[in-house]
Order: C-alpha cells, then structure tokens, then sequence
C-alpha cells in the first residue's frame, strides 16, 4: 500500500554549467533567447537552467546538465537532436544544412 514519503521532494540540485559560454533558462512557453533570437526548445524544459556554448558564429551547442541535448542555428531557430546530426553524417556547421 502506499504510504507518504519520509522526506519531501526538495527537486533537482542546482544545475551548473561551468564550461559553457553561457547559460539560459528556459521560458514556461518553450523559448530561449541568444543575441535576441528566439530559439524553439521543447516545453518539457520550462524552467530549467541550459548550458550554451558557441561553436560558430551561428551554431551553439544546447546542453542540459551534462548531457549534450543537440545543436541550434540561429537563422533556422530550433533545436537540431544530436543524433539526427550523427545519422546523417553531417557537422551542424555543414554548408548546405537545412
């Protein structure tokens, strides 16, 4: 049968980032900002701090604690999965990605 906790939920530790360029958190709607663009990161985040950190003049890596979550590209404006970049054998700093 269940019966309370012993102890109450003090939620997650706080989140570090420490060789990131920066961090952000994300918007309850989904949303980071980076040099005032909007970057679609999916809800689940909401509230949660992320590491970002410069690869290109246009590509950042988005990570979260100490997992590499994907890449983002500041003119296409969303979160591109790191394995999707692997599946396709491609550097998100590919000439060409779309």
């Amino acid at each position: 049968m269940y019966g309370a906790p012993s102890r109450p939920y003090q939620g997650l530790p706080e989140v570090d980032c420490p060789f990131h360029d920066r961090p952000a958190i994300v918007k309850h709607y989904g949303r980071l900002g980076i040099h005032r663009k909007k970057i679609d990161i999916p809800t689940v985040l909401a509230g949660q701090k992320l590491g970002l950190k410069e690869i290109d003049d246009t590509i950042w890596l988005v990570s979260f604690m100490s997992y590499d979550l994907g890449y983002t590209d500041l003119e296409q404006r969303t979160l591109q999965a790191i394995d999707l970049c692997l599946r396709d054998n491609l550097s998100p700093m590919s000439p060409g990605r779309t």
